[in-house]
């Protein structure tokens, strides 16, 4: 009911959105002599502001439409090539010159934990020079239909799966924050299996793998409240209209909610900053506003049942560290992993997933061979930092290239990791 409620209020204040949508317009047309002077400016400013703090923000696009690869600049498509009710794996194809290939098959699992996969989009972009790069597309839970049925974390390590049988044989795997535990679990399945597609490398980028190890506000929240708190205070039904009315979701805008306060003076300030770029006719600081938000604004639900259990099984209970943690009754062990060479990447400044929570990985996985494992701590950065931004793409691409470079499986006896074991494993 008040996830109903929530709706009506947006729908309520669709006139008020209008009206200032319209003045906005009115006071920033150079045909107004008012869009000239300070009183104009800020009229515009605060009517764009107010719009822009009470929209719905839709699903963005990728929007890459060229990438570079040696030195030469190539188109980029995307194409669907596998689709399941929760999830698309977008592929962008690179329409690369005669006799030249697209690079080795990377699958970056993109974090289901309320943003879209565009969240990714610089992720994909530093790696499509060097990469045939697919990605996760995961659909927003308000938008399929109950008849489509559920979708719990069990159903998320078999997309995984799926997606790498889909992809054939010498993949590489990179997971991106919450995918890190389905993932691990999924290759050490199909390693226990013997599965013919496992993947070449798994690289595990600010991933809850131990959330004892230097617990954050995120995993500490999950302590204290326990299971029942979640489950009666967070999951909400799917609104009408929507496809999905009347199933059990988890709302997009309580996790936002929940991001936001974690850092709520910098969004503050951000947006403070945001009507003075606008007064001041600061373009680019305004169009740079705008392009962060709409991402970072732009939300999805998740099921209910996938998002409770991960709850419990990742920040609660701790299953895959103690190992406890089962898929359909089948125990999950790490120790079977042994031909997948694995790379950990985490960040300094992470709030989210603390410093020791994605190298806890190597702990697990025992029997791969300590020249197939590395890691690397990039000093300086927050979350969003570990797969996104200038120093993403200046020190973390790179490693992570030349760990994939020397680790694809008709490389690994000729050549050794270079500087993915900079910082050692």
């Amino acid at each position: 009911m008040f996830y109903q409620l929530y709706e009506l209020n947006h729908a309520a204040l669709q006139p008020a959105r209008a009206y200032a949508d319209a003045v906005r317009m009115l006071y920033s047309n150079p045909l107004n002599p008012l869009s000239n002077t300070l009183w104009g400016r800020s009229i515009a400013a605060t009517a764009e502001l107010f719009e822009r703090t009470t929209r719905h923000y839709s699903k963005p696009a990728f929007g890459i439409d060229s990438t570079v690869v040696d030195w030469t600049s190539v188109p980029v498509s995307e194409q669907v090539v596998w689709s399941r009710p929760f999830c698309n794996l977008i592929r962008f194809d690179k329409a690369m010159p005669a006799g030249k290939t697209s690079g080795p098959k990377l699958l970056i699992v993109a974090p289901m934990s309320g943003h879209y996969a565009t969240l990714l989009r610089g992720t994909v972009e530093a790696m499509l020079p060097h990469a045939d790069v697919h990605i996760t597309d995961w659909v927003d839970a308000r938008m399929v239909p109950m008849a489509q049925g559920r979708f719990d974390l069990d159903d998320y390590v078999d997309y995984v799966i799926d997606m790498l049988h889909e992809l054939g044989p010498d993949t590489h795997v990179m997971a991106v924050c919450q995918p890190s535990v389905p993932v691990l679990a999924a290759v050490a399945l199909m390693e226990a299996r013997g599965d013919a597609f496992v993947p070449a490398t798994m690289t595990l980028m600010g991933g809850p793998i131990d959330t004892r190890n230097h617990p954050t506000a995120v995993n500490v929240l999950a302590k204290e409240k326990g299971l029942d708190w979640f489950r009666e205070h967070v999951i909400m039904q799917a609104p009408w209209p929507t496809p999905g009315f009347g199933r059990c979701v988890y709302p997009g805008f309580l996790q936002l909610s929940g991001f936001m306060s974690m850092n709520l003076d910098r969004h503050i300030i951000a947006h403070k900053d945001f009507f003075m770029h606008l007064v001041k006719h600061d373009g680019d600081g305004a169009e740079k506003h705008r392009e962060f938000y709409d991402e970072y604004l732009a939300v999805m639900d998740l099921t209910a049942e996938f998002y409770l259990q991960t709850v419990d099984t990742v920040f609660i209970r701790h299953a895959l560290p103690k190992g406890e943690m089962t898929h359909r009754g089948t125990r999950v062990d790490p120790s079977a992993i042994r031909n997948v060479a694995l790379f950990t990447v985490e960040g300094e400044n992470d709030d989210i997933s603390g410093i020791g929570q994605t190298r806890a990985a190597h702990d697990l996985c025992v029997n791969i061979p300590a020249e197939m494992k590395a890691h690397y701590m990039q000093p300086t950065v927050g979350h969003y930092g570990v797969f996104n931004g200038s120093r993403f793409r200046a020190e973390i691409v790179p490693r992570i290239v030349d760990f994939i470079a020397s680790h694809r499986r008709q490389n690994r006896a000729l050549t050794k990791p270079r500087l993915a074991r900079a910082s050692g494993a």
